[in-house]
């Protein structure tokens, strides 16, 4: 796998149908993993160096109405949520981002420090790897890891 970097061709700024595998693992203290998998059709978006994955939310995930956005772009990745949930998370290896939560309640300030992303996306599809541990008014709250499969649908 590849550490940031995208091999792009000439299929830029058409959205290509793709079927997503994402499993999602929250870490806390010893206990086993709590896993969730979920299957789902989106789309895939090449546009000046940037490679965006985009589905909706199920009633499964709990965020119905919300239309969720990886945005791979050099040694980033930049999870956007707007709908029903409104949020934006930055990835980056060995890196800290602070931002804001939007909840019924009011923001919450949330830090994600990021110790592992690896992809080998490219217009055919491939693999994403983020493992991270996440900190909500700055205290530890669990380590996560998301891996994502992606697959051209034709």
């Amino acid at each position: 796998m590849r550490h940031g970097g995208l091999t792009l061709t000439s299929i830029e700024h058409e959205k290509l149908p793709v079927l997503l595998s994402i499993r999602g693992e929250q870490y806390f203290d010893d206990v086993d993993p709590d896993a969730t998998e979920l299957m789902t059709e989106g789309t895939m978006e090449l546009t000046g160096g940037e490679l965006r994955l985009s589905y909706q939310e199920t009633a499964l995930t709990g965020m119905e109405g919300t239309l969720t956005t990886f945005a791979v772009k050099g040694p980033q990745v930049i999870l956007t949520r707007m709908g029903s949930v409104n949020s934006q998370m930055v990835f980056e290896e060995g890196r800290q981002h602070t931002s804001l939560y939007e909840t019924p309640y009011g923001e919450l300030a949330v830090d994600i420090q990021t110790s592992r992303l690896r992809h080998n996306l490219t217009e055919r599809g491939g693999v994403m790897e983020i493992k991270y541990s996440i900190a909500v008014e700055h205290t530890l709250t669990g380590r996560n890891c998301f891996k994502i499969r992606v697959k051209r649908k034709h």
